[in-house]
């Protein structure tokens, strides 16, 4: 027997019943916001994530599915939607355009790691890039998004918020960073070492506790943002406080990608174990001119599927549609002709082989089915059929014709 692989994971049945309930509640809340869809191929040059995300990041440096192939090509599958999306936004000359571009978008993505709840190798996000837009207010909106959608799932959140700065402030804030990363070096993890020389911003994401404890005492990006970059956080936190929206200035709030700028977010949850980001985002006003486009602001988001499933609040499932079944055998092909009818408005289940009336009934609850449709041999004899409502218990014969 062939099995799935590590970290792969087959959906079905209450899985995939939650997985679609998820996409489209998101999907819904995100048109209401003028989003359209937007599809993005699960394979991609391989530069185009080590320019976007960064070859410092653990997704470039540990977990990409990366290979060459049978052209030679330096390819891999998709760790995130973001830069994918940029790419398409970029490729289709769209950076051209005065309008403003709004995408959402929901698929797979693939990183090499250590399969635990929650993090699997094969996960699934639904996300919304926004461009052209340079206002904090998009910020605003796009949180304010996020959270309706949660609010729509029944998922319960905690906001975290943070500003990464800008060209003007981040360069002298990285030297401070990395005067203070220098002196406690040696009580830093390697990990943290390593990336005081690659990316030292990244430095504050650590999840080992003794770093945290150690970084407690960091200088703070916050503490020293330019007076544009200031002046938009403080707007972004006035809006939430107006809008009644909780949050949390995280000033360790980093994000695991390169291409932030300016407002970063996550949403977690207490309910998920370690793994408790279940959305982010922020504004990445540089990627696109990174990627050879015309210079454009964005912001946007992802939700983690996978993170959030055991979470979802499933609405009451109702009855819908017909089961359609026959007592005796001459009455089979009667069946299938009418379901074949019935198909091009309803949903129907049909059973191919004739049973008794309890084992057809014991069908139409397992099809979940509103209503029951036999044929037995009065029904055959008379051409007519047999209707149950399931939910008024109503019954009736009615005549029928192929």
């Amino acid at each position: 027997m062939i099995n799935p692989l590590r970290g792969m994971k087959d959906l079905m049945f209450e899985d995939s019943q939650r997985f679609v309930h998820i996409i489209t509640t998101a999907i819904t809340v995100a048109k209401r916001y003028g989003y359209s869809y937007i599809e993005t191929p699960i394979l991609e040059e391989t530069a185009l994530f080590r320019r976007s995300v960064g070859d410092s990041s653990d997704i470039v440096s540990k977990e990409m599915y990366q290979f060459e192939d049978k052209g030679g090509n330096d390819v891999c599958m998709r760790p995130e939607g973001t830069a994918g999306v940029v790419r398409a936004f970029v490729s289709g000359k769209l950076d051209r355009q005065p309008a403003k571009q709004k995408f959402y978008y929901y698929g797979p993505m693939f990183r090499y790691e250590r399969p635990q709840k929650g993090r699997l190798r094969e996960f699934h996000q639904f996300g919304c890039e926004s461009f052209g837009e340079a206002s904090v207010y998009e910020d605003f909106t796009i949180i304010t998004m996020v959270g309706q959608i949660f609010k729509a799932l029944g998922i319960g959140f905690e906001l975290k918020i943070n500003s990464l700065g800008c060209p003007e402030c981040m360069p002298p804030y990285k030297q401070n960073l990395v005067s203070f990363l220098t002196d406690i070096s040696e009580d830093l993890c390697a990990d943290c070492n390593r990336r005081i020389e690659t990316n030292p911003i990244r430095v504050l994401d650590c999840k080992n506790e003794q770093c945290q404890s150690l970084l407690a005492q960091s200088p703070k990006l916050i503490d020293e943002l330019c007076e544009a970059c200031d002046t938009d956080f403080k707007k972004l936190t006035s809006l939430l406080d107006d809008a009644g929206i909780a949050y949390e200035v995280d000033t360790n709030l980093v994000r695991g990608l390169d291409y932030y700028n300016k407002t970063a977010f996550e949403f977690v949850s207490n309910e998920i174990g370690s793994q408790s980001a279940i959305a982010g985002g922020g504004r990445y006003d540089k990627l696109v001119e990174y990627l050879d486009g015309k210079p454009t602001p964005a912001v946007g988001f992802a939700i983690g599927a996978e993170r959030i499933m055991e979470l979802v609040q499933m609405p009451g499932r109702e009855r819908e549609g017909y089961y359609m079944g026959a007592m005796v055998p001459e009455a089979v092909e009667k069946i299938i002709m009418l379901a074949n009818r019935k198909r091009t408005s309803d949903k129907v289940t049909v059973e191919y082989s004739s049973k008794g009336f309890k084992s057809h009934m014991k069908g139409v609850d397992k099809a979940h089915a509103r209503y029951a449709v036999l044929i037995g041999e009065d029904e055959l004899a008379n051409n007519t059929v047999w209707i149950k409502d399931m939910e008024s218990k109503e019954e009736k014969t009615v005549a029928y014709t192929v």
